[in-house]
């Protein structure tokens, strides 16, 4: 019983995802369409990208409770530097809200939210047809990549912005450096964090595919 419970759970919120994900998909090319820009994704888009990416949060306490195979610290990894990004920079500062950067980075994610939340609710009751796996454990090869390209790319931008207005001062008062420090410091070590990730997300392509060959050689 308990097991159909968290599958049901399970199910329920990465349907909501997945469908949060394809509306702000489908509100920023609408968008782009309508207005033949790249200016406007944040204003379609971005308070709903706030909101899913900061209830993704319960992804590491799915891990945490064991409710989920996906352990703690990759989640939590994935979270933290898309969350600060979203949150602390594209919501924070609203100079840069209008960069392209913010809709590729956007498109990047929605787009492999989509299917990596479509993949993950039907494989609660073992209905992921092979199609959705392949793409969920295949384009994250050349979305991930442009994701996090388009993160750095914003936080750069950024920079700036909250250089001149002592972005967060109050909150790092007490710490002896500055947000812009920390965004610096950001911006050198991110490329290992998220190789680290990229590498994570080879070797469970290796693992759910390589399953998926064995079972039809079968």
């Amino acid at each position: 019983m308990s097991k159909l419970i968290s599958n049901l759970y399970l199910f329920l919120y990465n349907s909501l995802q997945a469908y949060g994900w394809a509306i702000a998909l489908v509100n920023i090319l609408s968008n782009l369409v309508s207005t033949k820009s790249l200016t406007g994704a944040y204003a379609s888009a971005g308070e709903l990208i706030c909101l899913l990416q900061t209830l993704a949060v319960l992804e590491t306490i799915h891990g945490a409770i064991g409710i989920v195979p996906s352990g703690v610290l990759m989640p939590l990894m994935q979270w933290g530097g898309r969350t600060h990004v979203v949150i602390a920079v594209a919501r924070g500062i609203k100079e840069v809200q209008e960069f392209t950067a913010i809709f590729i980075m956007f498109t990047a994610w929605c787009s492999i939210e989509v299917i990596r939340y479509s993949n993950y609710a039907l494989n609660c009751f073992n209905m992921s047809p092979y199609i959705l796996t392949y793409l969920r454990y295949t384009v994250f090869i050349v979305l991930f990549p442009i994701g996090f390209l388009s993160e750095m790319w914003l936080m750069y931008e950024a920079l700036p912005f909250i250089k001149k207005k002592n972005m967060y001062g109050k909150s790092f008062a007490a710490l002896p450096f500055s947000y812009s420090d920390f965004v610096t410091v950001l911006l050198c070590v991110y490329p290992f964090l998220w190789l680290k990730l990229y590498l994570h997300m080879f070797k469970q392509r290796r693992s759910k595919l390589g399953k998926r060959h064995k079972k039809k050689r079968n």
